[in-house]
């Protein structure tokens, strides 16, 4: 099934999707190579050309600046790395005929629709971060590589930063907590979102796709999820967003329309089964 497609080679494997990327390949006995992001400068033209051999036939960029609050900031470094290097990448690997998986978000969205968003709609970030990755989408397409672009939302896994952790980290300390319940979106399992995307390659597919678990919830849900689930005795109250709170306004609702890749692949597990497996195997904080 995946002829053609390896070896691979993993940019940002540090990362929690790097991480299941590299473990997937593992377990399919794929070849692969996986560089860090201290490992590899994407930006260097050298350490690119020393990376992406001429026999690499696809790249999964799992490098990005993820920090949208410290993106309002240092908006220059996030264009960096999620747009220009995105831009570096990609004629790296035009140049090597070698087809070229990048990572976007539901934050180019602005939330203010409340019907998921189609991979054909049109684009409106409301912070640095979403802007970033939005000029990312955008050189990615004029830079004439081959490529799979996947946007997704709210990723977690047993591993790494994450929601997911966190809330479970916070809730073994506390007997209260407060998560806003007026922003909505689709929690995503890393591991997950690693093994639809070689299910894509596989079936072929390229330009855009969406990949999330099944269904939505708000944060709040989230959270009580995770809670409950681990059995806690902490109380998740919902609270409104509070725009003093942090520096990057979030968009409400930013549900990703999952229909096409549904169609290739089959419906998403929902969310709360990906989320139990997760915590199944979650590592300490």
């Amino acid at each position: 099934m995946s002829a053609g497609l390896e070896p691979f080679l993993i940019v940002g494997a540090g990362g929690m999707l790097g991480r299941a990327w590299c473990e997937l390949l593992r377990r399919r006995r794929l070849e692969f190579t996986a560089f860090s992001r201290t490992e590899l400068d994407v930006l260097d033209t050298a350490s690119m050309r020393a990376a992406l051999t001429p026999v690499t036939r696809t790249v999964i960029n799992c490098a990005a600046f993820t920090d949208v609050d410290g993106a309002e900031t240092r908006e220059t470094d996030a264009h960096r790395l999620n747009a220009l290097a995105v831009a570096s990448l990609a004629e790296r690997c035009r140049d090597a005929s070698a087809r070229l998986v990048h990572y976007s978000t539901d934050y180019v969205f602005d939330g203010e629709t409340r019907e998921p968003y189609r991979t054909d709609a049109a684009t409106s970030p409301v912070n640095a971060y979403g802007r970033s990755k939005e000029q990312g989408e955008h050189l990615l397409r004029r830079s004439g590589s081959a490529h799979l672009l996947v946007r997704t939302s709210w990723l977690y896994a047993p591993w790494g930063k994450n929601f997911v952790r966190t809330i479970a980290a916070l809730a073994r300390a506390r007997a209260r907590l407060r998560v806003v319940s007026d922003q909505w979106g689709t929690p995503t399992s890393a591991e997950y979102l690693a093994r639809q995307t070689l299910l894509l390659l596989e079936r072929g597919a390229e330009n855009t796709f969406h990949v999330t678990d099944g269904g939505a919830c708000s944060r709040h849900d989230f959270a009580s999820a995770i809670v409950r689930a681990l059995q806690l005795d902490c109380h998740v109250e919902a609270c409104p967003t509070d725009p003093v709170e942090r520096p990057a306004r979030r968009p409400p609702y930013a549900v990703l329309d999952v229909q096409a890749t549904s169609a290739l692949l089959g419906p998403a597990p929902g969310w709360l089964f990906n989320l139990g497996d997760a915590l199944s195997r979650l590592e300490p904080a």
